[in-house]
């Protein structure tokens, strides 16, 4: 009867330390499978950010270090769109590319756009002195515009902390103190959007946003303007009080005009009118609120935040495209294509995740934002060089009595900065 027991329970033991055998063996495995497809997408991330910075260098700036940003592809032709952004932005990307490939020719591009930005700074004129001659050149015409510069801005203070050049964060700080000076009511918590390049007189009553606008009210002339977080980077540089309050209240009135949608649908490019929301500018927003945090340490912040992102991520469709245009009611318009917020947007829901407020669905969407952002890229031997290698952010237009089509810079601009974030979350995971 021992004996029975004895070779029963020896017989248990063995099948024990072989389940436990095989679950180590299967959970090592499993580990190793996971490894190496995690191996296998950061490689994937490192050839598609050296081939966005490739492109980004040699066709999206041009001789003078400026963005072309919008090609139009029926006339095979460039023409300019707020080149100070859209110039900023692709200096940001560069940077962030540079950052993780180490190539050298990204940072000398960066640098080369930082020479033609800090260029744009105003020396002479008695009114504009120590501004830059940002011009939106397009529906809003030859107008110097707030956004316009501080949506280039980061860009400029980013090449500082790499290259240590002064002017590249001087003179970004010299045009947001004129802005701040001039074109900000704090008490209100809004900055005039616009300023006549000529007499530099600020548009207090009137919008060329809104031409045809009668009776135009403070919502049409002012913003919350916090998009490009210039204010924070400017206390961040000088260490003075008065940006880092001013960048605050911005962030503040910015959750303050949010509404139950996450967006600020008072506010252009939001159009309340049809019910249709911009797909980056509330994006930039929420941007704003994430680095209120980083700040601040307040969590309203990454709540704000987190509320504007889930907006786009009910817009996002399951194949991970979002539309340039969006309806309040769920439904969209098929004919612009924006890269650029699928971008944006999972570069936000990383930064969430990283301060604990992610989730499952935010996972799923990251990955599924870089798998269609790298399916939706122009090959790197298109046959048009306009395009090789370009995040496709197609905006059609009606204009000059014409279809005008074209894919814009963004969508590659804001891809570079997508794709270092996301190498450094695989790096993590």
């Amino acid at each position: 009867m021992r004996k029975s027991m004895k070779v029963t329970n020896t017989l248990n033991f063995n099948a024990l330390r072989l389940v436990v055998v095989l679950f180590f063996s299967f959970s090592s495995c499993q580990f190793a499978i996971g490894q190496s497809a995690n191996k296998a997408e950061i490689a994937k991330v490192e050839k598609i950010l050296s081939e966005l910075g490739t492109y980004a260098t040699d066709v999206l700036l041009d001789e003078e270090g400026k963005s072309r940003c919008d090609y139009n592809m029926i006339e095979g032709k460039w023409y300019p769109y707020e080149e100070p952004w859209h110039t900023g932005q692709i200096i940001y990307g560069l940077l962030e590319a540079y950052r993780v490939t180490n190539e050298e020719r990204f940072l000398t591009a960066a640098t080369k756009a930082g020479d033609w930005w800090t260029s744009l700074e105003i020396k002479d004129h008695p009114k504009l002195k120590g501004m830059v001659n940002a011009q939106h050149a397009d529906h809003a015409g030859d107008v110097i515009v707030f956004a316009t510069v501080s949506d280039g801005s980061a860009g400029l203070f980013e090449l500082h902390k790499v290259t240590k050049v002064d002017k590249y964060a001087r003179v970004p700080t010299q045009a947001g103190a004129w802005m701040l000076e001039n074109m900000c009511e704090m008490d209100l918590g809004l900055c005039y959007d616009s300023a006549d390049p000529e007499t530099g007189e600020v548009y207090k009553e009137y919008s060329p946003f809104h031409r045809d606008k009668k009776n135009q009210t403070i919502k049409d002339v002012a913003r919350p303007n916090n998009e490009g977080s210039i204010f924070l980077d400017m206390y961040r540089y000088t260490s003075n009080e008065k940006y880092k309050d001013a960048f605050i209240k911005l962030c503040n009135s910015v959750l303050e005009t949010q509404d139950e949608h996450g967006l600020w649908m008072d506010f252009m490019p939001n159009h309340i009118d049809v019910n249709t929301f911009h797909p980056r500018f509330n994006l930039w927003y929420a941007e704003s609120l994430l680095n209120g945090y980083d700040l601040t340490g307040d969590e309203k912040y990454l709540v704000g935040a987190k509320k504007t992102v889930d907006r786009y991520v009910e817009a996002q469709l399951e194949s991970g495209v979002i539309y340039y245009e969006n309806f309040l009611d769920g439904t969209y318009t098929k004919n612009s294509i924006c890269g650029s917020a699928v971008a944006f947007n999972a570069l936000l829901m990383i930064r969430l995740e990283g301060y604990g407020y992610g989730s499952d669905l935010y996972k799923e969407r990251i990955k599924l934002s870089s798998d269609w952002l790298i399916k939706n890229q122009f090959a790197t031997d298109h046959p048009d060089e306009n395009l090789r290698g370009a995040i496709m952010n197609i905006r059609t237009r009606y204009r000059k009595n014409k279809h005008w089509i074209v894919n814009r810079d963004v969508g590659s601009s804001f891809g570079l900065r997508f794709f270092a974030a996301y190498h450094d979350y695989l790096q993590v995971k």
